[in-house]
Formats: structure tokens, C-alpha cells, sequence
């Protein structure tokens, strides 16, 4: 049976990196990994690592991209949560099996080789959640 083995990390959706950087960088103390552009997502993501999960600051870079639909629908803010899995098809067979409701069908790929899939917020109250397979 597949598990989730922790958060891996909580995203917030912002509309200024920068003003973003200024509170969880310079404010909070905590250190910016990179900064990176995924265009498979239309987006920049800031990634600030702490012990055993990271926090990630993602921002559109397109005005047709998810993200940037979220962030004209709800303002900027927590974006989803994300747990860790030993097996993400395993997990999403198993979800699918109890009725939860998934955006993604199967597991998409990332750029550093990490399977990802999201589970749709009406089937976990309210929250988008990703599920993440290293």
C-alpha cells in the first residue's frame, strides 16, 4: 500500500517575487535556494529550503497560465500543499479507487526527473494538494 512520507513543501502564489523575497527571505531570515523559471508551469519558483520540507514562492510568468488564473480568482496566498509518496501511481490508483477527484490523470515528470500530480481541492476540503514522488 502507497504512503505519504511527509510535506515536501507549501506553495504561496505571489504577484511580486521581489516584495515576496523581502518578507520570507529578509523578514523570516530564511535563505533562498534558487530561483528558478519552469516553463512547463508558466512560472518562476522561489525555493527556500527548511529543515525536511522547503517553502515555495511560485509566480506566473504568463497571463494564461494556472497560476496566473489563480491569482486573478483568488489573490495571492497559500497555493496547495505538498506530500511526499513512496509510489505516486500507486497512490493515485488508490485515490481514484475511493473516489477522489484528480486534475491530473497520470503522474507528469519535472524537469529534475520528480513525478507530480494534483489532487483537485473539492475531494480534500478545500485544498489543492500535489503529490510528489522523488
Amino acid at each position: 500500500m502507497p504512503k505519504v512520507k511527509q510535506i515536501n513543501h507549501v506553495a504561496v502564489v505571489v504577484d511580486d517575487m521581489e516584495k515576496a523575497l523581502s518578507f520570507w527571505r529578509d523578514a523570516l531570515g530564511i535563505e533562498l535556494h534558487e530561483l528558478r523559471d519552469v516553463p512547463a508551469e508558466k512560472s518562476q519558483v522561489a525555493f527556500l529550503p527548511l529543515p525536511g520540507s522547503e517553502v515555495e514562492l511560485v509566480r506566473p510568468t504568463t497571463d494564461d497560465s494556472g497560476i496566473a488564473k489563480y491569482l486573478s480568482k483568488r489573490g495571492p496566498g497559500m497555493h496547495h500543499i505538498c506530500l511526499e509518496v513512496d509510489d505516486i501511481e500507486g497512490m493515485m490508483n488508490q485515490l481514484k479507487a475511493k473516489g477522489v477527484h484528480l486534475i491530473n490523470e497520470t503522474a507528469r515528470i519535472a524537469a529534475d526527473g520528480k513525478k507530480y500530480a494534483f489532487i483537485h481541492p473539492e475531494s480534500a476540503c478545500g485544498v489543492l494538494v500535489e503529490l510528489y514522488q522523488i
